[in-house]
């Protein structure tokens, strides 16, 4: 099976007058959209859209509007649709936090888009804020591009009361394979504002992998949940302003254009 388990630490550092930084473990999951089923037969404590100690529910990553049956995979295909990329029923990788014990929430959750050949199309950066609002940037890859993608894009999606919107995003990514490792800097005016990343090691995805990753981390995302909020309260006692939500962008997502 190509899904695995991804153990590994994430950075957080904001830059300029007032600096911050956190770092915390975590493990998150690469799903193949294909092998959910499969996986939902074969392990014990991971299920497919149904209660249990690790899940993943469909309707956690579907736009809250999608008619009855629509399928992860045949909204993935119609934004790269929307993007003039056709991948002719390649694989569909999901870097994600699963529910566990019934709660997830991703602030990124990456998928890894392959034509039939297995050659990366594209990259799909969907991004959760503590809103309940979520976007999707949607980028292809150079056409024979291997090792590490670095991709970019103009933010237009509100994460942060402490954040502006004008900035663009510098994505650096090594795609899945004995590690996988995603970096984004926020960038304004040529100058790094924010610098978040993930880098993890790659793990079998298996029930006792399961087990001892609740045993390290068994409330993960409500620590998430609960460690954004913190460092809020923290930047806010440092005197950092807030900034004013916009109306969220027109569309779910935003198409990247391949540069010609």
């Amino acid at each position: 099976m190509r899904s695995a388990l991804y153990t590994g630490l994430v950075h957080h550092r904001r830059f300029g007058p007032k600096p911050h930084a956190l770092r915390y473990r975590m493990t998150m999951a690469l799903l193949d959209l294909d092998e959910l089923d499969a996986l939902h037969g074969k392990l014990r404590l991971f299920s497919r859209n149904a209660a249990n100690l690790f899940a993943f529910h469909d309707r956690d990553h579907l736009p809250k509007d999608a008619r009855a049956g629509a399928t992860l995979r045949g909204m993935v295909e119609a934004r790269l649709a929307e993007a003039g990329i056709a991948i002719d029923g390649g694989a569909i990788a999901l870097l994600s936090l699963p529910r566990i014990l019934g709660y997830a929430f991703n602030p990124l959750s990456v998928y890894f888009c392959h034509r039939r050949d297995s050659a990366l199309a594209a990259i799909l950066y969907e991004v959760n804020n503590t809103f309940g609002q979520r976007h999707t940037y949607v980028i292809p890859v150079a056409d024979g591009a291997t090792g590490v993608v670095q991709q970019a894009c103009d933010k237009v999606f509100y994460v942060s009361p402490f954040l502006d919107m004008d900035m663009r995003y510098a994505f650096r990514v090594e795609p899945p394979d004995a590690r996988v490792a995603i970096a984004v800097d926020g960038i304004r005016e040529g100058q790094r504002i924010i610098a978040a990343s993930f880098a993890g090691a790659r793990r079998e995805l298996s029930d006792a992998a399961l087990f001892r990753s609740f045993l390290a981390h068994p409330l993960l995302s409500f620590a998430v949940v609960a460690g954004i909020h913190i460092e809020a309260l923290k930047l806010w006692l440092k005197g950092v302003g807030l900034r004013a939500r916009p109306a969220p962008p027109e569309h779910a997502a935003t198409i990247v254009r391949r540069e010609v």
